[in-house]
């Protein structure tokens, strides 16, 4: 939901000097869609000489991904792919020596730590742990190294979780019995592993040295946090003696709690993990310690049982525990903080009017100032005098850039350069419009190729999820505009009240108004395009959306479906009030309806589709997954039902494999016919 949406709109004269796409182009498609290579997780040397990085490609007809590290030369900008990919790897990092460590499941299948050098040619294993090693970093010395394992928290030790494992996977019965919640998250039953941290000594070598040594023996929680944590959920101190960590102690109360705390345990395990939070009820996150050690950087909201607010950037005194907030006057949102190589910064990325930008804060006044511009910076790094980042757009997928402070942005990659050469994309601008309150809203309208001001196109009304979430000026994998651009279409998005990137107040707006204020919005952007865009052909138009996208569509379809010839409703809620008790993470319908259920019913009957099934009558498109246990499956199959009885045209287009996502490469494209198709039965 809303805080695994991404961003959206972007600014008009980004896109000015974009000529007239030929009309010999080829569109752009799904298929090529899924097959461009994916540049991530930029990491820079410890002498600023390269950047490593890593680049996912598709095997298409096999169905997979995988993923290889590259070095970049910042330099000369050469690039090269290491050897040692050929077994698989993933989060590669450097260690001071200018080594690199990586994680790979080449020896055995067990994923392990490997190191090798600057020329990638070979790797030697590092840890030889019992189970999967899911993240880790190194001291700043090189002599530490702590990595994650999913562990049976009451189990004295990992040989106890490797022979339970063993005990179940051989045992004849398959019940499971659970006696607390969560009893399935995302889109995996729980198995009552948590994820733990270990330090293990290396050697002159810089491979495993004696036992791994447990930081966090008995501990009822997760770190990393599940589903999407990784190694910045903990950090170790200049100095290696102490290890920080964000997770929540998970007790009776995890799924309707967002009380993540910081915790601090000496390397040696010597002591408990001690709660530096503790005061703060809700999420402390992404700890960062200050290149001198004197300082620990991390991000904070303020109210319990909301995942949606606001970041604050804390920066607490290690020595005397004082804390203060920096920026405060800032109205955005700061992520997962970074320091500079020389501690004088602190950089974040954060949405910001349509774009996704990287901004560097003084600690001491607490100026902030933005370091990149238009577009969407998906990851990045330090360098000594600056970052190295990926950044895309609505036009393009990422690249790999590197910005000196206070200059230019410098291109460092040209990746999918063949597989884009002929392709047409359509012109993109923003445009903004007086919404719900009268207040600013904006919008984005991707143009259809080979654009035509002459002619009528017919219309894709893009809906995003979250709420809080956006659709922006970024290259999206599901949810691609320039996929109908290249099918015929414009695409329209709207950046609804509730939307991130426009001040807390705008993203606040939506909780308990999910059928008001937004569809105000979208009503009024609808209008707004029509009257500006006059190539919009308003008989000719679908609306579509997924997750709170999925519900709003199932909503507009019984109560504004005049403009729309057909919808899509991907993941949607089609009766909130069983969502109330069906979803796995109840802190975030609780929050937006006010309450639980059973406290609030009225709550959740205000703004529930379920209730106006009765004027539905446009077709419909269906789309739930069977992995979906954040809107359960019932949802989708709810809503067909209730199409079919009334005998509106549907389809119910169901992936058994997937999540709330649709990830598959073959999966992908096959939604995207189904979605075509159905745009084009009813629109052309």
């Amino acid at each position: 939901m809303s805080r695994l949406t991404r961003i959206a709109a972007f600014a008009a004269a980004s896109l000015a000097a974009t000529c007239l796409t030929p009309a010999s182009a080829a569109p752009f498609t799904a298929k090529l869609m899924v097959t461009l290579d994916r540049v991530d997780d930029p990491r820079v040397s410890p002498d600023g000489h390269y950047a490593l990085y890593d680049l996912r490609t598709v095997d298409y007809d096999a169905n997979k991904s995988a993923h290889a590290l590259w070095l970049v030369d910042l330099k000369t900008h050469a690039t090269r792919r290491l050897k040692i990919s050929e077994g698989g790897t993933a989060s590669g990092r450097w260690a001071p020596d200018g080594s690199i460590y990586f994680i790979s499941g080449r020896n055995g299948g067990i994923d392990q730590v490997f190191r090798t050098d600057v020329t990638g040619e070979t790797a030697v294993q590092v840890t030889h742990a019992e189970l999967d090693v899911g993240a880790f970093r190194l001291s700043a010395d090189g002599k530490v190294l702590v990595i994650a394992q999913a562990v049976f928290p009451d189990c004295p030790d990992i040989a106890c979780t490797v022979a339970r494992k063993k005990a179940t996977s051989e045992a004849k019965a398959t019940g499971v019995v659970y006696d607390k919640l969560f009893i399935r998250h995302w889109d995996a039953w729980a198995d009552g592993t948590r994820n733990h941290l270990y330090a293990v000594k290396l050697n002159a070598a810089g491979v495993a040295d004696g036992a791994p040594v447990a930081l966090m023996n008995g501990f009822d929680g997760d770190s990393p946090t599940k589903p999407f944590g990784g190694d910045g959920d903990f950090a170790i101190s200049p100095d290696g003696t102490t290890v920080v960590f964000s997770a929540r102690v998970a007790g009776t109360t995890e799924p309707w709690s967002t009380n993540f705390d910081l915790f601090a345990v000496p390397v040696d395990g010597a002591k408990a993990p001690a709660n530096l939070t503790e005061a703060n009820k809700a999420w402390d996150a992404a700890p960062a310690f200050s290149p001198d050690g004197k300082w620990l950087a991390y991000s904070a909201m303020t109210r319990p049982g909301f995942e949606a607010d606001r970041y604050r950037l804390m920066l607490r005194n290690v020595a005397t525990g004082e804390t203060r907030e920096i920026a405060a006057d800032w109205d955005r949102s700061a992520e997962a903080p970074v320091w500079s190589r020389d501690g004088k910064r602190l950089l974040v990325a954060t949405d910001d009017i349509g774009q996704h930008r990287v901004f560097s804060i003084d600690p001491v006044t607490g100026k902030v100032t933005a370091l990149t511009g238009r577009g969407h910076v998906g990851a990045f790094d330090v360098s000594p005098n600056g970052i190295v980042f990926t950044e895309d757009n609505l036009l393009a997928p990422a690249q790999l850039y590197a910005a000196p402070y206070g200059s230019k942005e410098v291109k460092l990659t040209n990746l999918n350069a063949a597989a884009l050469k002929g392709v047409a994309m359509g012109k993109a601008e923003q445009f903004s419009f007086q919404g719900w309150n009268g207040e600013t809203v904006y919008g984005t309208i991707v143009k259809p190729m080979n654009f035509d001001p002459s002619k009528k196109y017919p219309v894709a009304f893009l809906i995003h999820g979250g709420p809080q979430g956006s659709m922006a000026n970024d290259f999206h994998y599901r949810w691609n505009p320039q996929v109908y651009a290249g099918a015929g279409y414009a695409a329209i998005m709207i950046d609804f009240h509730g939307s991130t990137g426009y001040g807390q107040k705008f993203t606040d707006s939506i909780s308990r108004h999910w059928g008001d204020r937004p569809l105000e919005d979208l009503q009024k952007g609808w209008a707004y395009a029509l009257g500006k865009y006059k190539f919009l052909d308003g008989d000719k138009a679908c609306a579509l959306g997924a997750s709170y996208g999925g519900f709003m569509v199932n909503w507009i379809a019984g109560t504004w479906n005049t403009p729309f010839k057909c919808f899509v409703s991907h993941d949607g809620e089609v009766d909130t009030r069983s969502m109330g008790f069906t979803t796995e993470e109840l802190w975030f319908d609780e929050w937006e309806r006010g309450g639980t259920v059973y406290d609030v019913p009225e709550n959740y009957e205000a703004f529930n589709p379920f209730t106006h099934v009765k004027d539905w009558s446009k077709p419909m498109l269906i789309v739930h997954s069977g992995r979906d246990y954040r809107i359960s499956i019932d949802q989708g199959i709810g809503a067909f039902t209730l199409l079919q009885r009334r005998g509106i045209p549907s389809k119910f287009l169901t992936f058994p494999d997937e999540n709330h996502w649709v990830l598959k490469p073959q999966n992908s494209v096959q939604w995207h016919d189904e979605v075509l198709g159905w745009l084009a039965k009813w629109t052309k």
